[in-house]
């Protein structure tokens, strides 16, 4: 309703909220019981500043929506927000509503972090 979206081989959805990458996998668990998982790459190949590590952890602490996660590469930090619940019986303004709350918390936070980087604060 909101993005372009693509259905990978896997049945994943995957589109873009501006410059982030989404993931939406629907997972079966039980009989009534539909859990989807939102994954945003929030960053990516950010600097290992520690100061960079230390915000991520502060602002993961802060969010409703996700849980953040900060993976050390060879080539840097890349940072995540994940985001799992269960979608049985939700109509479609809901359910899109909470998944924009996620995305938008991710493109938020990708500012944040490139700001961040850029100036150097």
């Amino acid at each position: 309703m909101f993005h372009e979206v693509h259905v990978d081989d896997d049945g994943a959805l995957s589109f873009r909220h501006g410059e982030v990458p989404c993931a939406v996998q629907a997972m079966r668990l039980a009989e009534g019981l539909t859990v989807l998982s939102l994954t945003c790459v929030v960053a990516w190949d950010l600097p290992e500043e520690p100061r960079l590590a230390v915000s991520a952890a502060e602002r993961a602490g802060q969010g409703l929506f996700g849980t953040l996660g900060v993976v050390h590469t060879a080539r840097g930090m890349d940072v995540t927000l994940r985001y799992a619940f269960p979608a049985e019986g939700l109509r479609a303004e809901p359910l899109s509503t909470l998944l924009m709350l996620v995305v938008s918390t991710a493109s938020q936070l990708r500012a944040e972090l490139l700001a961040s980087v850029e100036g150097g604060a």
